[in-house]
Order: structure tokens, then C-alpha cells, then sequence
């Protein structure tokens, strides 16, 4: 049933995306989104997708928690969405489609909620430790901010939005991330 539920749920996001009568705003290349909701141009701004995910669990804390109805329609876009970072390769375009159809999900209100928590790099390696996470110290990906600190590095990688398999530990925190969100969802609709 898994097999086919979820290249059926990646396929009806899809139709959805290119149905919507928003036109989304064009990713600006590399594994960027670019949201009208959802800024990035602060020091230090976690990726769009990362923004969402942790986002969505902080304001399961809240008065905005996502709804059980609204955790039926989020819970196969955020499993076409780590099927994605899975596959690797993925078009970025795809990408785009589903985050647009994940802030589509969203209310106004909780979208701006989490634009106001100006999520940080910190923040995700806050809830990386909260929950467990460890990130290992790295071998440093060439071009990836091999010989700065710690801190540098993953600075560097919020800023270029990498989320994937671009970085091994910026990977693994993001996939641990989306498996979060997906078991939070999957509790709201039981």
C-alpha cells in the first residue's frame, strides 16, 4: 500500500501545483525556494523548507497548531517531499511545487507566525540537541566550508540554502526534521 501511496501522493501534489491559481515565486537556482511568505534575506535564515518544518512543530506549542484536517492534506506533501531527499536528484522544480502546496495547506496566520520566529541555524541544531540528534563533527565537503568552525559552516550552509544531499550532516538534521513533522502529523489524524 506504502509503494503506491506515495507516488500517488507525489503525483496529485504535482497536478495540484500546476492547478493553483497563485502563480509560486521562481526558485532563484541551486536548492533555493524562494516563498512569498516565508523570508530568507536575514542573517543567518534557515532554507525555506527548514523554516516550514520546524516552524510547523513550534507551532504545534501554540494556538495556531496545525488542525487534524490540515494535518490529512500536509502529511503526503511532506512524504513526497522527503521521498525527494531520498531519490536525490530531484528537479528542483518538484521541490518548489511541493513547498508551494505545503504554504498553500498553511493559514495566513500560521504562516506569519513562523515568519516571525526568524528561524535560525542555531535554532535547528537547538532542536537537533532537544531531540537527540547528534551531527557529526564532518570531513568537510569540498566547497562546503571544509577548515571554518562549526558554526561558520553551517552559517555558510543556511545561507545557501542547503538542505540535501549537499552536506552530510545538513542532511541527516534536515531529513530528522521532516521525519519529525510526518510523525507529528500522523498523530494529529489518529
Amino acid at each position: 500500500m506504502k509503494k503506491i501511496f506515495l507516488p500517488l501522493a507525489f503525483l496529485f501534489a504535482l497536478l495540484l501545483a500546476s492547478c493553483s491559481g497563485t502563480a509560486a515565486p521562481a526558485p532563484t537556482g541551486g536548492d533555493t525556494y524562494v516563498s512569498q511568505n516565508l523570508p530568507t534575506d536575514y542573517e543567518g535564515a534557515l532554507a525555506v523548507r527548514n523554516q516550514l518544518a520546524l516552524g510547523t512543530l513550534e507551532l504545534n506549542q501554540t494556538e495556531l497548531a496545525i488542525s487534524a484536517e490540515q494535518a490529512q492534506t500536509l502529511l503526503p506533501l511532506w512524504q513526497a517531499l522527503r521521498s525527494t531527499q531520498q531519490a536525490g536528484g530531484t528537479a528542483q522544480a518538484e521541490v518548489s511545487a511541493l513547498l508551494t502546496q505545503i504554504e498553500s495547506a498553511m493559514t495566513p496566520e500560521q504562516l506569519q507566525s513562523i515568519a516571525a520566529m526568524k528561524l535560525l541555524q542555531t535554532d535547528m541544531q537547538e532542536w537537533a540537541t532537544a531531540n537527540g540528534i547528534t551531527l557529526g563533527s564532518g570531513g568537510g565537503t569540498p566547497g562546503q566550508g571544509s577548515g571554518m568552525s562549526a558554526e561558520a559552516r553551517a552559517t555558510k550552509q543556511a545561507e545557501q540554502g542547503i538542505t540535501s544531499s549537499e552536506s552530510g550532516s545538513g542532511s541527516k538534521l534536515a531529513s530528522a526534521l521532516i521525519d519529525a513533522v510526518i510523525t507529528s502529523l500522523e498523530a494529529q489524524i489518529k
